[in-house]
């Protein structure tokens, strides 16, 4: 699925060059030609606002979260469909692993599926590097199990934060200890590793301490690998965030998730962009984010370009497209403020965003 979409993605951008061409040819032939007929999204990184198209040339270098990887990914192809000169690199490093670069100076732009550490602040202030923190879209990490799993629909945070928690190593290793209703069969845990966002997210809302978590289960900052592995083991049980669910449902299953807190919605809640919206499915809804260096945008007009691109409301397509919620107009808003203003530093000092609204801290 996530290749049809970036055919799609590339056919579309065939069909802009051949309305470019046409327009072009329009133009030699002294034809007038309309303005409003070039794609959204080039107008806007293109800084239509003067109605004069700067050509913009460079590279953008990225890294970090691989939860945020793919809204980052399609943004990138489609701002480059409309900017050929300029060069956009996305790796994948966990958002722990970007932000080392990042406050390292290598990057310019660093995804995060969780706000910035106090650590990481640390060592950004040292190497002079200030940032504009900019929430994104919306994610859901998604609780999964094999398809051949016959036995479990929906679990409690209880029993997350058993099967998760530090003192299960070495310990917990069945089904049946999880839930004594559940068969005798092996458990085999899969998450992502210490540098990821997802795994500082998920311990802190479901063991209830941000990085604690049991260490005897395959760990990895790439999704796919986690993927990969529950599908092909029926005692398999792992996280990864809502994108990810959506490209592999068939080969995974979507567990339900039971808070216990009825103003939350009664009963097991599973992910979906519809229970992200409407606030139900907590604890594991949560916002993610890009962080851009200051002096790029400044000093590097393709940065400012990306960026605006990134933020632009008629760009929301995007992040729908690869299974995530988009943010609403008024926080859109508000993050374009903090663009704009070049508005430096967190809001999210405790660097935690469990139980916290984006409305009420930008």
């Amino acid at each position: 699925m996530m290749v049809a979409k970036q055919d799609a993605r590339v056919l579309v951008r065939l069909l802009l060059t051949a309305v470019v061409v046409t327009s072009l040819t329009a133009c030699n032939s002294g034809e007038s030609t309309d303005s409003s007929a070039a794609p959204p999204g080039e107008a806007s990184a293109a800084g239509a606002s003067d109605g004069v198209k700067e050509q913009l040339s460079g590279t953008i270098p990225i890294d970090g979260s691989s939860t945020v990887f793919p809204i980052t990914e399609a943004m990138a192809e489609e701002f480059q469909g409309g900017h050929p000169d300029v060069r956009v690199t996305v790796g994948i490093s966990g958002t722990g692993g970007g932000f080392k670069k990042f406050c390292n100076g290598e990057t310019d732009i660093s995804n995060a599926s969780r706000p910035i550490k106090e650590s990481e602040r640390i060592a950004c202030d040292e190497a002079g590097i200030e940032y504009i923190e900019l929430p994104v879209a919306y994610d859901a990490i998604s609780v999964v199990v094999s398809p051949s799993n016959h036995w479990v629909g929906c679990l409690t945070v209880e029993e997350l934060a058993t099967a998760w928690h530090p003192d299960a190593q070495g310990k917990l290793s069945n089904w049946n200890q999880v839930r004594s209703e559940f068969p005798d069969q092996g458990l085999n845990l899969y998450g992502p590793g210490t540098d990821s966002g997802t795994f500082d997210y998920f311990t802190d809302a479901i063991v209830g301490d941000e990085g604690a978590s049991r260490g005897d289960y395959t760990a990895s900052e790439d999704d796919n690998v986690i993927v990969q592995g529950v599908a092909n083991d029926v005692g398999g049980l792992g996280y990864f965030g809502l994108a990810y669910y959506e490209e592999n449902q068939g080969r995974v299953k979507a567990l339900g998730i039971d808070d216990g807190d009825a103003a939350n919605g009664n009963g097991c809640i599973e992910p979906s962009t519809a229970t992200v919206e409407n606030g139900t499915y907590q604890p594991l809804a949560r916002p993610i984010f890009i962080y851009v260096k200051k002096s790029a945008v400044e000093e590097k007009p393709e940065v400012q370009a990306f960026v605006e691109f990134y933020l632009n409301a008629q760009n929301r397509g995007l992040v729908a497209e690869v299974g995530y919620v988009a943010i609403g107009d008024s926080l859109y808003e508000k993050t374009r403020a903090r663009l704009n203003e070049r508005k430096i530093g967190t809001a999210f000092p405790e660097g935690s965003t469990v139980g916290v609204k984006l409305t009420d801290v930008l």
